[in-house]
């Protein structure tokens, strides 16, 4: 946990923003695997832990924004609990850790809400993602199941996005050692990135790496000589010389701060020109994309200029043709690069996603796109300091997006169908980093991995010798 008065703060600054009605915060329980006593490893609500801090199931709070009441509800381990998981901290001290100094059975809680809603008192709810959670917010709300997330708080939506996504230096600091752990990952892949060796031994030996170090993965690891699959899970190949290797990993920190990088290795640790010549047009879009990253500009723009750089690239090696502006217009360039050029993150990794994309990434001013390849922007509003976000472009030869298009004659005044044709065993290629937007600009959350074709083929060179 961060000090207490970070919690107190943020509960202070979030009551003060919606000035009148209850905040209902909730936790996450234990949920089955398979039977009720194996359980999926427990992960907390990243909004309550950003208000409370106390990462253990079966928790709930509420916060009176009219008269500054703060109540945590739960139960206390009873002889059953502690035979089978040894001594529990009371409920009582959990709660005085975060600040709170009213605790209750967590069977009160539907006595409090619906006192407050008997009363006309508003009840704002964040939208559920957890079956179990539904259920009891059905139970205390009176609101059917299906209707929870069409009925939560649109305000509070919008102020715990407004607190989350500014990032305090305490949470900065989680970040850097989620970086640190994330690179640890990756930089053990380029070790085992040989000819021979199995797709899953590599990503089994990453995935351990944060577990060891008290966290678990940031989300499923995409690591595939498949790459055009842009979220590909199957590791049931042998990596052979000559493919490339897209690994898109990253880890959660003990705090639940989440890191995500992708890098694309050449497999064999040399590229081929036609690798080469497609991973510098990315590479290039990676550094233009950190260089126009700044407070004020909106991030869609950011989006758009890699767009016309990756699209003009392309044309000058004859995948592209006629008029950048144009092409990218009427998003011939989604062909090869289908989706948004970042995302948030914080907390989650997809920071905040739960809450709803549209309140997450964009505003009044900039709106989501129904465009293809554009509509798949989860940030497009206008950066602030603080913010810390991805930087992720590529380029994916998807052989069925491609013969959808030529037969449909999408685009064909701007995509060179006949010489993409050669490209089809080509597979993905994607380059990610995290940044903190600064005063000024951006910064990078650490130090960077080896990214360009000299480090890589250095690194992964220096790797193969050390293993003959």
């Amino acid at each position: 946990m961060f000090e207490k008065k970070t919690y107190t703060e943020r509960r202070r600054k979030l009551a003060e923003r919606l000035q009148g009605g209850l905040i209902l915060l909730m936790g996450n329980t234990l949920s089955p695997m398979n039977y009720a006593d194996n359980t999926f490893p427990f992960r907390q609500d990243s909004s309550f832990l950003y208000f409370f801090g106390l990462d253990a199931p079966g928790l709930a709070a509420v916060i009176d924004t009219d008269n500054g009441e703060e109540m945590i509800f739960g139960n206390d381990a009873g002889i059953d609990d502690m035979i089978w998981m040894g001594p529990q901290v009371s409920l009582q001290e959990r709660a005085w850790q975060t600040g709170v100094h009213q605790t209750f059975p967590f069977t009160r809680l539907g006595d409090v809400i619906k006192g407050a809603i008997m009363q006309g008192r508003k009840i704002h709810f964040l939208p559920p993602y957890r079956a179990e959670n539904k259920l009891i917010l059905q139970e205390v709300l009176g609101i059917r199941a299906d209707r929870l997330s069409y009925d939560a708080s649109c305000a509070l939506i919008r102020e715990v996005v407004a607190l989350r996504s500014v990032k305090e230096p305490c949470e900065v600091e989680e970040m850097k050692k989620a970086w640190a752990i994330g690179s640890h990952m990756h930089k053990t892949a380029f070790k085992m990135a040989r000819p021979g060796v199995w797709e899953q031994t590599i990503a089994g030996a990453i995935d351990s790496i944060p577990v060891t170090m008290g966290g678990m993965p940031a989300y499923p690891t995409v690591l595939s000589q498949h790459g055009e699959i842009l979220h590909n899970h199957s590791h049931i190949h042998y990596l052979k010389e000559g493919r490339l290797l897209l690994i898109d990993a990253g880890a959660e920190n003990n705090m639940h701060y989440a890191s995500d990088f992708t890098r694309t290795l050449p497999v064999g640790g040399k590229f081929t020109l036609r690798q080469r010549e497609i991973y510098e047009i990315v590479l290039a879009a990676n550094n233009d994309a950190r260089e126009r990253i700044r407070p004020g500009v909106t991030f869609r723009s950011v989006h758009l200029a890699v767009a016309r750089l990756i699209t003009s690239k392309l044309m000058e090696l004859g995948l592209m043709k006629g008029d950048v502006d144009e092409a990218v217009a009427n998003g011939a360039h989604a062909l090869l690069f289908p989706h948004g050029v970042g995302h948030m993150i914080g907390l989650d990794v997809h920071d905040m996603e739960d809450l709803g994309q549209i309140h997450v990434g964009f505003d009044d001013e900039v709106k989501p796109s129904n465009q293809f390849g554009t509509a798949s922007l989860r940030l497009g509003r206008e950066l602030r300091p603080g913010f810390t976000i991805t930087n992720e472009p590529g380029i994916y030869f998807i052989p069925a997006l491609i013969d959808k298009w030529k037969k449909e004659k999408i685009n064909t005044a701007f995509i060179s169908f006949k010489k993409l044709d050669n490209y089809r065993d080509f597979g993905g290629i994607r380059l990610e980093d995290n940044l903190l937007v600064s005063e000024t600009g951006c910064e990078l959350l650490g130090d960077r991995l080896p990214i360009t074709v000299e480090e890589v083929e250095g690194a992964m060179n220096f790797t193969k010798k050390q293993n003959e």
